[in-house]
C-alpha cells in the first residue's frame, strides 16, 4: 500500500549515494506501527541496500532519572531483539546526535538519514545542529501523531475547539491500515554490533536518586498488554470513572505513548474495532487524539511553551496584575518536592507521583494550580511544576506535560474566568471543589498504597 506523503518532510537535500539507509530512532521507540521505520525500510527495499536503526543516548536529558532511563532502555533492548528477528541491526550510541551520527554516517557510507518528528526544542536543536554536517538526504516522518502535526495546522491553535474540526476532517485519510514490517532481505551481518546495555543500565552517569517504578513493565509487549487490559476492563466505564482519582478509570497508556512504545494510531484503531461510538469511546478518543495532538501543536509553534512568556497576552497581563497579591501559604521547591505542605490532598498527589511515577489527570490540574497559588510568582510556579513533573513522572518531558502545566498555571487553551486574588482570571480549583467530586480520604489512602 502507498504511504501518505504528508507524513514525510525533507529536512535537507543531499547527494545520491549507494549505501545503507539509517533510521535515527528517538521519540518512537517501537518496531511495528512505526511510520518512520516503514518509510526507511521502503527506501532500503527500493535501493536494495541494508537498513540500520540507531539510537543516540543522552545521559543528561532534561531532569530524566534512573526511573526514566531504565524504563526506556529496557524497552530499547526489546526493540533490538525484535529488529534482529527482522535482519535489521540496532546500534546504541552514547552522546548527543549531532556529535555521534556524523561519524557513524561517514564510517558506514550511509546514503539517507530518516528521523522521527518531535516538537520539543531540544530535539529540534539536535536536528538543526546535525543537518549542516550532512551531505546526504535527511528526512523526518511524523510517526507519533495520527494526523501529522505540521499538516493539520500551520499555526498555534487557540484551543481544542479550533483544532478539533481540522483533525476530525483528516482522520479518515490518516487513520489507515498500518503495514506490517517483514524481515529485511538486503542485510549485512557486518553491520550488527554488540551494544553495551550493562553500561547504559548500570554505569551511565545519570541521576540515580529516583528509582524504577515497581509493577509497570516497559516495552512494546507490555504496552499492548496494557491496551488489552484497558479495552477489556476500563474503556466500557471510561466516561463515568475517568475524572474520579479514587477509581481505576484511566488507560494507563501514558508512559508507553510518551516513549513511543505503542502507537496512538494503533490504540485508536483497536478502540474503533472493538467498540461502537458511544460516550466512553468518544471521550477517550478526544483525549488520545485531539488533546494529544493539540499539545504537539502548542509545543511546536510556541517555542516558549515552558516559560511565562509562552502564555497568552491576557493571561500574562492578569497574572502580572496579581503577582504581588498576598499568599496565605508560600512553599519552596524543596518543600513541594518533599510533600511538606499544609494540604493533605496535594501532598498525596505529590507522593503518588514520587512513588509510582504517575498522577491522576484530574489531580494534576489541582496539583499545578496549587503550585501557582503557593509560589512567589507565576514564572516560579511554572518552573517548579515542570521540574517536579519531569523529574518524577514516567511520562514527563512530554508535550502533554508542558501543555498541562501551561493550561493550569497560564490559561493556555482556556478562557478568562472570574477574577480572584493570585489567580487573576486563570481558572481556579480548590479543596472543597475536589471534595464535591470524589472521596478525598479514599484518594489520599489510595495514593500511597497502590499495588
Amino acid at each position: 500500500m502507498a504511504m501518505n506523503q504528508n507524513r514525510i518532510r525533507l529536512l535537507q537535500k543531499g547527494r545520491d549515494l549507494k549505501g545503507p539507509i539509517l533510521y535515527w530512532m528517538s521519540r518512537d521507540q517501537r518496531v511495528q506501527d512505526n511510520w518512520a521505520l516503514i518509510f526507511a525500510k521502503r527506501l532500503a527495499d527500493a535501493q536494495r541496500v541494508p537498513l540500520i536503526v540507531v539510537f543516540s543516548l543522552v545521559s543528561d536529558f532534561q531532569f530524566a532519572t534512573e526511573r526514566h532511563f531504565n524504563f526506556m532502555l529496557k524497552g530499547l533492548m526489546q526493540v533490538e531483539k525484535n529488529l534482529a528477528n527482522l535482519n535489521i541491526p540496532y546500534v546504541l550510541l552514547f552522546g548527543e546526535p549531532q556529535n555521534t551520527l556524523p561519524g557513524y554516517i561517514e564510517e558506514h557510507n550511509i546514503s539517507v538519514l530518516v528521523c522521527d518528528f518531535d516538537p520539543l526544542k531540544i530535539k529540534r536543536l539536535w536536528k538543526k545542529h546535525l543537518a549542516p554536517q550532512l551531505t546526504i538526504p535527511f528526512y523526518e516522518v511524523d510517526a507519533h501523531n495520527i494526523v501529522p502535526a505540521l499538516y493539520v495546522s500551520q499555526k498555534t491553535e487557540f484551543s481544542a475547539y479550533t483544532i478539533r474540526s481540522k483533525i476530525n476532517k483528516l482522520l479518515p485519510v490518516f487513520l489507515e491500515r498500518i503495514p506490517i514490517i517483514i524481515p529485511h532481505t538486503f542485510s549485512d551481518k557486518k553491520l550488527f554490533r554488540k551494544n553495551d546495555w550493562d553500561y547504559a543500565l548500570n554505569k551511565l552517569p545519570i541521576d540515580r536518586t529516583v528509582k524504577e517504578v515497581p509493577g509497570i513493565l516497559p516495552g512494546e509487549k507490555a504496552a499492548h498488554d496494557q491496551l488489552e487490559k484497558f479495552l477489556t476492563h476500563t474503556l466500557p466505564h471510561y466516561n463515568e470513572k475517568r475524572n474520579d482519582p479514587c477509581e481505576d478509570g484511566q488507560s494507563g497508556l501514558s508512559p508507553y505513548l510518551h516513549f513511543g512504545q505503542i502507537s496512538a494510531q494503533r490504540v485508536a484503531m483497536e478502540v474503533q474495532a472493538h467498540f461502537s461510538p458511544d460516550p466512553n469511546t468518544e471521550a477517550f478518543l478526544e483525549e488520545l487524539i485531539v488533546r494529544r495532538e493539540l499539545s504537539d501543536n502548542f509545543c511546536y509553534y510556541n517555542t516558549k511553551y515552558d516559560s511565562f512568556d509562552g502564555f497568552h497576552p491576557w493571561a500574562q497581563a492578569t497574572l502580572r496584575e496579581h503577582e504581588k497579591d498576598e499568599r496565605e501559604y508560600m512553599y519552596s521547591l524543596k518543600q513541594l518536592e518533599s510533600a511538606s505542605t499544609h494540604d493533605p490532598l496535594w501532598n498525596a498527589a505529590q507522593n503518588e507521583m514520587v512513588i509510582y511515577g504517575k498522577m491522576h489527570g484530574y489531580m494534576r490540574m489541582y496539583w499545578a494550580k496549587k503550585i501557582l497559588e503557593w509560589s512567589e510568582s507565576p514564572a516560579t510556579a511554572l518552573k517548579n511544576a515542570i521540574y517536579l513533573n519531569d523529574h518524577y513522572s514516567l511520562d514527563g518531558r512530554d508535550p502533554n506535560g508542558y501543555t498541562g502545566c501551561a493550561w493550569s498555571i497560564g490559561g493556555v487553551h482556556d478562557r478568562a474566568w472570574t477574577e480572584r486574588p493570585v489567580f487573576g482570571k486563570i481558572r481556579y480549583m480548590n479543596y472543597n471543589g475536589c471534595a464535591r467530586k470524589f472521596n478525598i480520604a479514599k484518594y489520599i489512602e489510595k495514593a500511597v498504597t497502590q499495588t
